[in-house]
This record gives structure tokens, sequence and C-alpha cells, in this order.
């Protein structure tokens, strides 16, 4: 997960040791690996009809919806939904805290829309095919000379209706420690006059403890990732749907309002906590 670094480039402090720390229980090798072909065939014929997507056909918001929580249950991760009503407004941006390329699904099944994601993400092996029909917004986290373009076409996309779920923290965190929320993006908010949709997302295990089996940090490759993912028993998402922000005019105060939203009073504190204490 090689990016070209700048001053200005969000950093992660984690790594392998925020992995094993929210790790799956030791299983038998040959019962996970047997979960995990199963998993992974049941989700490559799953993606056959991802082309589906792209039909414009009334309910295609319910289709994908279903689609990706079933994706999700292919790869034995469950979703909860608590929180606020999940209103049905056009033309709100969408921001949580950024675990895993799995988010991308996790939200598609509560909240469809396009999602600013990073640019290569459209070349990766099958999860790039969805991100396709999903019309992902490419953002270069190497070029800040793009990124006025692409808070530009989150506004137009805003003002035209359409939903886009946009992931402030700029790069990925284990779920035991987080980043700051970047204002960044918020711009967009701004701009189109639109609102603002904070969730907030918890990995866990069925045991109720926190896992960072889907994590994609440090040196992960897309593959450790999956793989840690069916082999794991099941995970468990918890998607808290908190009240939506209206854009104001500032946009540092907004992502302050929707940081607090996601995290609470106290999220900034622990930003670093679990990396230090490793």
């Amino acid at each position: 997960m090689t990016v070209t670094e700048h001053a200005w480039l969000p950093r992660a402090l984690c790594d392998d040791s925020c992995v094993r720390a929210g790790g799956a229980p030791p299983s038998r090798r040959l019962i996970a690996a047997l979960r995990a072909g199963v998993r992974i065939t049941s989700a490559l014929m799953l993606l056959l009809v991802v082309p589906l997507l792209a039909v414009p056909l009334p309910g295609r918001g319910r289709v994908q919806r279903l689609y990706c929580r079933t994706f999700l249950r292919c790869l034995g991760v469950r979703i909860t939904v608590s929180g606020g009503p999940i209103r049905n407004l056009r033309g709100v941006l969408v921001v949580s805290g950024h675990v895993s390329w799995v988010d991308i699904f996790v939200i598609g099944s509560v909240l469809p829309g396009a999602f600013v994601a990073r640019a290569d993400l459209v070349d990766w092996p099958a999860v790039g095919l969805a991100a396709r029909i999903m019309k992902v917004i490419p953002i270069d986290r190497a070029s800040l000379r793009r990124l006025p373009q692409v808070v530009a076409t989150v506004a137009e996309r805003l003002r035209n209706g359409q939903t886009v779920v946009a992931f402030p923290e700029g790069t990925t965190w284990c779920g035991l420690a987080y980043g700051q929320f970047r204002p960044a993006m918020f711009q967009a908010a701004v701009d189109s006059g639109r609102p603002v949709q904070p969730l907030r997302l918890t990995y866990h295990h069925r045991d109720g403890r926190p896992s960072t089996v889907t994590a994609f940090v440090g040196d992960d490759t897309l593959w450790q990732s999956l793989s840690r993912t069916v082999r794991t028993r099941v995970t468990v998402v918890d998607v808290e749907v908190a009240s939506l922000e209206l854009p104001g005019s500032d946009r540092r105060e907004l992502a302050a309002r929707c940081e607090v939203a996601v995290r609470g009073q106290i999220g900034r504190r622990f930003e670093h906590s679990h990396a230090l204490a490793g």
C-alpha cells in the first residue's frame, strides 16, 4: 500500500501490530481454508452480476444495497444498523472513518452512492470492477494539485442530487486508533449547500471484541486483508447513523462537527493511543 509522500499526505500510525491486536480467535487450519474457499468462490460468482448495477432501472439504489449486503455475507461480514433514521434525501455527502476496502460495501449496503476513493482502486482485481460500476470518484493522494478538481467534482454531483461518500481521514486506520478528519472534502458540501450524513463504522467479532481482521493498513496487500476476512468465522460491522449536519460556511468547523458525531467528544484524545501503546 505504497503512496508517493508529500508533506501534507495523511499518515496513519497503524501497522501489523494493530492487526494482531484485534485479530480473530485461533481456528483449525483445514476448517479456515475450506471456509475461505467457499466464500471466495461465492464472491466471485456474485461478481458476474455486477454489470447489472449499471443498468438505469427503477429501484437501482435498493438493488445496490442488496448486492453489497449479499457480497459482504459471502465474505463472512454481517451488518447491523442503529442510530437515527436513514433519510431518503438527494445530494448528501456521507462521511465516516476509514478502516478497509470493505467500508465501501458496508456503506453501499446502507446508503448507496458514488465514492471518493484512491485512484488505483479501479485497477484492483474483482473489487475494481464493482468500483467502476459504482462510479468511484478517483483521488490521487500524492497530488495536491488535483485535490481542488476532486472537490469540485463532488460538489457538482451533490448539486445534481447524487449521494457521495468520502473518507475524510484521508487514509485507512485499524479501527482501534483514528485519524483526524481533514476539512478539504467538506468544502464540497459548503459550496453546494448540501447536508452531511456522518456514519460510525465499528468492526467487532461475534463475542463483541473489537476486530481488525478487515483492516487494510501498513504494508498490507489486498490479498492479505481479504484472506484474513474470509478465514474468520464472522465479522460484524455496526453502522451507527448520526444526525444530519448542515453545511454552514466553514469547512473546518463542519469537519470538526462531523468528527465529533463519528468519534464522540473523546475521539481525538485516543487518536494515537493504540499505536503508541504498541
